[in-house]
């Protein structure tokens, strides 16, 4: 058994990144589907249909609900899902980095694989040096005595402390 996913959006977002990561990967290595959320919805009528796909995904370890964004329609459903009781966890702010980190991890629990959402979203939004940037941090590092300059060559992030 393993969890299912699934992403709660509004129109075409969820569909776009799941497009994404199947072209990546190939074949997923969880269960997943979308629901896509229009512009005048109907909430009950969507809180239905969701409740459809988490039945329909849950093979008895839960499912992953991942919405675009907290406090708009989508996110709405999802805690609409959670009130009914169904075995979710849900994740908001879904982005491209979020949902390939979740199909990295396709053999940990709930719990554990909401927190790597919540851990690939934002370790995925970062605003990379450039070669200015660099430039800069090695003259920090070499001349000033005031600032230490660290310079991560792995995610190209610049610390001056």
């Amino acid at each position: 058994m393993s969890v299912g996913i699934l992403l709660i959006t509004h129109s075409g977002i969820g569909s776009a990144l799941l497009n994404v990561a199947s072209g990546t990967f190939g074949s997923l290595p969880l269960e997943i589907s979308q629901l896509s959320v229009s512009r005048d919805p109907d909430p009950d009528l969507l809180i239905e249909k969701a409740g459809y796909l988490v039945r329909k995904l849950d093979a008895g370890d839960g499912v992953l609900v991942l919405t675009d964004m907290f406090g708009s329609t989508p996110s709405n459903v999802a805690q609409g899902l959670q009130q009914q009781g169904f075995a979710i966890r849900v994740v908001t702010g879904l982005n491209l980095p979020m949902l390939f980190r979740v199909l990295n991890y396709p053999h940990l629990e709930l719990s554990l694989l909401a927190k790597k959402a919540v851990s690939g979203g934002k370790e995925g939004i970062f605003e990379p040096l450039t070669g200015r940037d660099i430039l800069e941090a090695q003259n920090l590092k070499a001349g000033k005595k005031k600032h230490h300059a660290k310079l991560s060559r792995q995610r190209h992030v610049l610390v001056v402390e």
